[in-house]
């Protein structure tokens, strides 16, 4: 199953190229409450909805996926986390541009841990990147992100992922300096998830998938999710030690090499095998 937010917050269900409005399935969730419960409501009661959404899919308004606007597929994260060189070539790179990566930023994972983004910075594909500082060089860094489908802490690596509830596109957007990385990379509109989730069940092997990123037409990044240094199970399970995970939180896996300078005016076309794709607009 495919699951969007699209347009003025409409729930979607993508099909066979279309998006069909299944908002009435929305009225499947649990009366709202305050305060509200940690994590996403969709994400949280994912198994109660998708029902709902089968349902409400039938004689549901259509639209062609390029008629609409893709908004971020989950809509309530707790939080935001990334991973840090975790594909060797990028490492490489990095270490190479010292200009604009710090060496404090090189090192391992393990050394640097995962690191936080705001969730103001979280938009989806529709709405296009912002670049807020011209006069400094904003990157692009291409990766799968995981959606977290129930609260975890402390999980093992070998249940990790059985606590996804499913995969999307994601663009860790970061403005290179000497601040924090959190900081730089907490911008707003500098957090892309989209342009659906794909649910868990649709995807065997989270870790072989081809990935790439072009930038106007020319392909920037290309790699593959087995090429990360730490598996997505570990990082779940590394993760899930330091802070709970709850529904709807979302991991942005690492980046590969090919990381480059975009400007207003620029659109990257972005690749998951299995998942999707997705255009973004940098403004």
């Amino acid at each position: 199953m495919r699951i969007c937010w699209f347009n003025d917050n409409r729930l979607g269900l993508v099909r066979d190229g279309r998006v069909l409005d299944v908002s009435a399935a929305l009225s499947a969730l649990p009366a709202p409450t305050y305060p509200a419960p940690k994590g996403d409501p969709v994400i949280t009661h994912l198994a109660r909805l998708k029902p709902a959404i089968e349902s409400a899919a039938n004689g549901a308004k259509s639209h062609a996926i390029n008629e609409v606007k893709f908004l971020s597929p989950v809509q309530s994260p707790t939080k935001v986390i990334g991973t840090p060189t975790n594909y060797a070539a990028h490492v490489a790179e990095a270490k190479e541009q010292v200009a604009d990566f710090k060496s404090r930023y090189t090192g391992s994972i393990e050394e640097q841990g995962l690191f936080l983004k705001a969730n103001s910075s979280l938009i989806g594909p529709g709405e296009g990147v912002t670049v807020r500082f011209p006069d400094r060089r904003t990157d692009h860094e291409m990766e799968l992100g995981i959606v977290i489908g129930r609260k975890v802490s402390n999980i093992s690596e070998a249940d990790a992922l059985g606590c996804i509830a499913g995969y999307a596109l994601a663009l860790d957007m970061v403005t290179r300096g000497t601040e924090d990385r959190s900081f730089r990379k907490s911008i707003d509109t500098y957090s892309v998830l989209g342009p659906w989730m794909t649910t868990a069940d649709e995807i065997k092997d989270p870790q072989n998938l081809a990935f790439s990123l072009a930038v106007n037409g020319e392909i920037k990044q290309k790699s593959n999710t087995g090429m990360m240094l730490m598996g997505i199970a570990r990082q779940i399970a590394w993760g899930s030690t330091f802070y709970t995970l709850w529904p709807g939180d979302i991991i942005m896996t690492g980046t590969c090499e090919g990381v480059s300078r975009v400007k207003p005016g620029d659109t990257m076309h972005c690749v998951i095998e299995g998942i999707g794709e997705m255009d973004v607009a940098v403004r």
